[in-house]
């Protein structure tokens, strides 16, 4: 067992993106090592609250309690009753376990957490609430995590709460929305840090440029509001929280913040909703006034003068359209790439390379992860590189 100064935990990516979020915890002083499914560490409890503040990709944070292994439901009850469950959970705080088995003489997935959930009542008096959607797990009760690989468990305490790319600020959404810590990722993929203009002509609710707005800006996703109140973690609920420390960090956060991104970040979208949406997120995110948002059609998107960034979600035929129409629209992103910014480099997340080919643009791949269940890639051309 780690000693209670030291935590062993652990930083959720979605797949294809464990990369990125390891070079963001390295940015943040936290000397992390890439791993499956994200990126692990150890460390103090003020790493846990900082990367929960700070990191933009991540999907939760999780800090793990106990490693054991067990064959039988007699060794897992024996492990079980040994763990400090009361220096996590205050009394009668619900929980919500979700367990994964693989390979494991216990593969009964509900009846291991059934065993868990005794051993944590009788030290908490907590019960087992009902089970969420992943997407809104941890907002009530406590969640903990289960892993079990060839009868090796692993138990991991939720840190975040709700998951991580929930800002607050996107309660508005076009067609075909892009998650923010997938913006985040791509921005970060393609060397985006807010030195550059950046412009998205198929912003939709403004997920992309929002995200921009914040790194330009220096805000923690976790300040991503309009007063600049942090959002609420599931680490405040633990009995050992120092709120006092804590406040401490967010103020810390809130004085690297800059008045005004230094560079332009351009939007625009042919939808009048889409734009509209846009707007009001950009509000609640408190980076209104720096984004200009414009009803445009691809045709008419104007570029800032600056050298930067076109980095977008097109529509890929999955969800929006299809066709020949489709197929045009890739080409004349090309096209208007080619011959009005020529010095720029071009960013956008691509489900499918016979469309992407159709821009004619020399794209290498950045990375691969999903978007709402689709297989997507991360892709990067200098147009500058072109002959």
């Amino acid at each position: 067992m780690i000693p209670p100064a030291r935590l062993s935990a652990f930083a959720v990516a979605a797949p294809g993106l464990e990369a990125l979020v390891t070079a963001e915890l390295a940015g943040l002083g936290i000397n992390a090592r890439q791993v499956a499914g994200g990126a692990e560490w150890e460390g103090g409890i003020e790493e846990v609250r900082s990367a929960n503040l700070q990191l933009r990709i991540a999907s939760r944070v999780l800090v793990r309690i106990a490693e054991f292994r067990a064959r039988t439901f007699f060794e897992l009850e024996r492990h079980a009753s040994r763990i400090e469950w009361s220096r996590w959970l205050r009394h009668k705080n619900p929980i919500t376990l979700r367990v994964n088995s693989k390979k494991s003489k216990l593969y009964h997935e509900g009846a291991i957490a059934e065993r868990l959930a005794r051993a944590v009542a009788l030290q908490t008096k907590s019960a087992v609430a009902e089970p969420n959607d992943e997407e809104h797990e941890g907002e009530a009760a406590q969640l903990f995590v289960v892993r079990v690989l060839r009868d090796q468990f692993t138990i991991s305490i939720d840190a975040s709460g709700a998951l991580l790319h929930r800002r607050g600020y996107r309660q508005e959404i076009a067609r075909a929305p892009l998650r923010e810590t997938l913006a985040a990722a791509l921005l970060h993929a393609a060397s985006w840090r807010g030195e550059r203009a950046l412009l998205d002509p198929f912003c939709g609710s403004g997920t992309i440029p929002i995200e921009a707005a914040l790194i330009a800006r220096r805000i923690a996703p976790g300040l991503a509001s309009a007063d600049r109140s942090p959002r609420r973690f599931a680490f405040e609920q633990w009995p050992d929280h120092d709120a006092k420390a804590w406040s401490k960090q967010v103020e810390a956060a809130r004085q690297q913040i800059l008045p005004a991104a230094e560079v332009v970040i351009a939007a625009s979208d042919r939808n009048t909703g889409a734009t509209q949406a846009a707007r009001a997120n950009a509000a609640r995110a408190g980076v209104e006034q720096d984004i200009d948002v414009r009803v445009a059609a691809l045709s008419a998107a104007a570029a800032p003068a600056q050298q930067g960034l076109l980095v977008t979600n097109p529509p890929y035929g999955k969800r929006v359209s299809e066709g020949a129409e489709l197929r045009d629209l890739y080409a004349a992103l090309g096209r208007i790439a080619r011959e009005r910014i020529p010095e720029w480099s071009v960013a956008l997340v691509s489900a499918d390379p016979i469309l992407a080919a159709q821009t004619r643009l020399p794209f290498r791949p950045m990375a691969r992860t999903r978007n709402g269940g689709l297989p997507v890639e991360f892709l990067l051309a200098d147009l500058a590189a072109i002959e």
